[in-house]
């Protein structure tokens, strides 16, 4: 299974690269954004690990040419910034997580696996659930074909229970996939963005199954 890492800080792409083939990864490395974009419009790749302050083009860019082009493969991205504003705008260009520097290792890794096991060649570009639908691209939410703004975090919980239709979906499945444990987030922020979405969408888009997590329906 081979991976690209794109990250101009040449001791940190290295180690990155040590430690995924450790893993039995195997490894390309690119060192500004312009060889990254080229690499992985010319390769297969199982995921994508994506700077975002990069030299040539920066990862949003990368990002979103990649997008634009139909590329789905998976994107984790990392900066050395922080804050709502980057997740929002590294979400909005298509990447599929974000991580911020400096990091542990075994999240970063685990994270990377959540999204290989996701994979993103068969990924719908919309969602639907009854007459909801969650265009991935737009990254809109439209109900009834009416558009309903939906935050960052709204948006990211309703696409993951929506890519799932039918399955039952615990807090910590959500939790994993969707905050940095490494922030060690309040299993309550899963209530309260589903009651969020609730709220703008009606009470029957997400089910509750008690003691066991949320489902929406197939379809």
């Amino acid at each position: 299974m081979r991976l690209l890492v794109v990250e101009d800080e040449v001791r940190l792409a290295e180690s990155l690269k040590a430690g995924l083939e450790a893993e039995g990864y195997a490894v390309d490395l690119a060192f500004s954004g312009t060889d990254g974009l080229w690499m992985a419009s010319e390769h297969a790749y199982a995921a994508i690990v994506l700077d975002i302050l990069l030299p040539g083009l920066n990862g949003y860019r990368v990002c979103r040419r990649l997008r634009t082009a139909g590329d789905s493969t998976p994107i984790l991205m990392l900066t050395a910034k922080d804050g709502e504003l980057d997740e929002a705008e590294a979400l909005d260009t298509g990447a599929d997580d974000f991580l911020s520097k400096p990091f542990s290792y075994v999240v970063f890794l685990a994270r990377l696996r959540a999204l290989i096991r996701r994979g993103g060649s068969s990924r719908p570009s919309v969602l639907r659930a009854g007459d909801v639908e969650l265009d991935l691209g737009r990254r809109e939410c439209r109900s009834g074909g009416v558009p309903v703004p939906l935050s960052v975090k709204e948006f990211s919980v309703l696409s993951f229970l929506l890519s799932r239709p039918g399955e039952v979906v615990s807090k910590a499945a959500l939790l994993e996939g969707l905050w940095d444990f490494a922030s060690t987030p309040d299993p309550n922020l899963v209530e309260v963005y589903v009651s969020s979405i609730r709220r703008k969408l009606g009470r029957d888009v997400i089910r509750t199954v008690r003691g066991a997590g949320y489902v929406v329906a197939r379809g």
